[in-house]
């Protein structure tokens, strides 16, 4: 298993730029990817963008393609989400996942982090 924490939210206007981080533990060495995704008060968790932790291959939903990147340092075991241009539409908690191999589904979670966008 591996265990998650996020850090870097908070409240920023509309057109700022926040960056989030995430700290895996634990049995790193078996994730294969890791993913960013967030959950609006009353809405179903989303999926924002992922990277393959070994390739460095990223993909990005639609929604925050242009204004996310997604990356990951190797040497720190850390990924970070890099969020420009944000909208009050982004507000949100967010959480990392990984998972463990290319057909497995994120069972790793983080408990999440806020991010409020003000208009």
């Amino acid at each position: 298993q591996v265990q998650l924490a996020e850090s870097g939210g908070g409240l920023v206007q509309a057109g700022g730029s926040l960056r989030l981080s995430c700290a895996p533990s634990g049995r790193t060495f078996s994730v294969y990817a890791m993913a960013w995704f967030r959950q609006a008060p009353g809405e179903a968790r989303e999926f924002i963008c992922a990277i393959t932790w070994s390739s460095g291959n990223t993909n990005y939903a639609d929604s925050v393609k242009g204004r996310f990147t997604i990356s990951r340092d190797s040497a720190k075991k850390m990924l970070y989400l890099q969020m420009n241009s944000l909208k009050p539409e982004d507000t949100a908690v967010y959480y990392c996942a990984a998972r463990g191999g290319y057909l497995k589904g994120y069972d790793d979670w983080g408990q999440g982090t806020q991010v409020t966008v003000s208009s």
